[in-house]
């Protein structure tokens, strides 16, 4: 496979790789913390997870995104890498994800399996379903509920609250990046919210998503119990989405997203910390 560092990173779109490694480790929290290897195996799971979902993604949408400008330049459009290559990678990261899901416990293991199935299903939603946002969420909630099982074993509340919150906020962020794409996913029979629904209908479901994400956030908070740290925690998300929810409303969409998911990264670092902070300074 002739693919440096560079091309993965790409592929992979590291930056998004390591903001999304704070999902899984807000489940570890949630559960009590685990121990340092499970923390590593779970870093481990969440990495493979991405490489294969954004493999698998690549594969399947490179004749689309040869056509959309937006995408044109991505590493399969340009020639720089073939499917072939890109799909070994992802079935190798899918081998990962199970194997270090069988090293945590027998629930994981079992799941990982219906896991590699979502990363794969996903890239095919938008073909014949407006609901592909909730799909896209759906996997992201993976995380939060994996990381949690990777400690607990077994199924509780907690985990499904919290994928609740991740799901929900990633389908509301999920429908606003749509808007930018609605006239090429029209030409090209591609379905989502903003086609089906107009940009005015989809802001308001996507408001109605973020809510929800906070619902499921103070949800979780109250059920844990958790303390001040957390709480801080949470009303500093209320201000990030209250200010992307301002910037989706802008006329100049391209602009606004940019800032949009420019702010948008700092919400699972913040979520992470403060939690931790609330998790570990019960130990103190």
């Amino acid at each position: 496979m002739n693919m440096d560092f560079k091309k993965f990173s790409e592929l992979i779109m590291i930056e998004q790789t390591l903001f999304a490694l704070p999902f899984a480790y807000l489940g570890v929290l949630f559960a009590g913390g685990g121990d340092i290897l499970t923390w590593v195996w779970v870093t481990i799971a969440l990495i493979a997870a991405r490489v294969a979902g954004m493999s698998f993604n690549r594969v399947i949408d490179a004749d689309i995104d040869a056509k959309n400008p937006r995408t044109k330049d991505r590493l399969l459009p340009r020639g720089e890498a073939t499917r072939g290559e890109v799909l070994m990678l992802g079935a190798g990261a899918s081998l990962v994800l199970i194997f270090v899901s069988y090293m945590l416990n027998s629930l994981c293991y079992y799941l990982s399996f219906v896991a590699v199935i979502l990363l794969f299903t996903y890239s095919y939603f938008k073909r014949f379903s407006a609901g592909s946002h909730l799909y896209l969420g759906f996997v992201e909630a993976a995380a939060p509920i994996g990381g949690y099982l990777a400690v607990s074993g077994s199924f509780e509340l907690t985990p499904f609250v919290l994928g609740v919150a991740i799901m929900a906020w990633i389908a509301g962020l999920d429908v606003v990046y749509a808007i930018q794409d609605m006239e090429f996913d029209r030409r090209e029979n591609l379905h989502s919210i903003p086609v089906k629904y107009g940009r005015e209908k989809a802001l308001k479901i996507s408001l109605a998503l973020y809510v929800v994400s906070l619902a499921a956030l103070i949800g979780g908070g109250i059920l844990t119990v958790r303390g001040t740290a957390y709480w801080v925690t949470v009303l500093c998300v209320v201000l990030i989405f209250y200010r992307q929810q301002t910037l989706a409303r802008r006329q100049d969409i391209e602009t606004a997203i940019l800032e949009f998911f420019e702010i948008n990264r700092y919400v699972s670092p913040i979520l992470f910390v403060g939690t931790f902070i609330d998790v570990f300074q019960k130990w103190w």
